[in-house]
């Protein structure tokens, strides 16, 4: 089982594939984690692209998390299942600022720099990070997918958890 989960910031990634990862006992990957390192420093691009393909390389079944689609996107074609976070703006907002009161000045698991929810992060959140283009760039992928589902709010995440991670 490979399963590659993408989206908008705040609509809650890391938290799935946590949840997919600990109810199937496979590996997961956090893209922020292989994307940035101490203080909100970037990694080079071959310097992801080598991280991303010992864990594809390590590990038969996995879920990663994150969307970065230029770095392997090969996973997105190995991948069994593709999920799109596809939550509203506002709900994304007050997720990634509970997420920010929740870890203030500590690291999270997902992310190894201090959490942050700066002016640029808020505007990303709300404007950048939905352009568009980026949209139309998620529905592709999952278009492409051999199997892909558009999660679009907290009823269709509830109903995707119970009916796959539910004994």
């Amino acid at each position: 089982m490979k399963i590659q989960i993408i989206g908008y910031s705040g609509a809650g990634k890391s938290s799935l594939a946590r949840k997919i990862a600990n109810f199937y006992k496979i590996s997961s990957l956090h893209l922020d984690s292989v994307k940035f390192y101490g203080n909100w420093q970037e990694r080079t691009k071959l310097e992801q692209e080598k991280i991303i393909k010992r864990f594809l390389e390590e590990n038969e079944n996995w879920v990663i998390d994150g969307n970065y689609t230029s770095i392997i996107p090969e996973r997105f074609i190995e991948a069994d299942l593709v999920i799109f976070l596809d939550f509203n703006r506002f709900i994304c907002y007050n997720r990634a600022r509970k997420r920010y009161k929740y870890y203030y000045q500590k690291v999270r698991p997902d992310c190894p720099c201090i959490e942050k929810f700066d002016w640029e992060f808020k505007k990303w959140l709300l404007f950048s990070g939905r352009t568009r283009k980026r949209k139309r760039k998620f529905l592709s992928i999952i278009k492409e997918a051999e199997k892909g589902i558009i999660i679009k709010n907290q009823k269709e995440l509830d109903n995707f958890i119970k009916k796959y991670l539910t004994l």
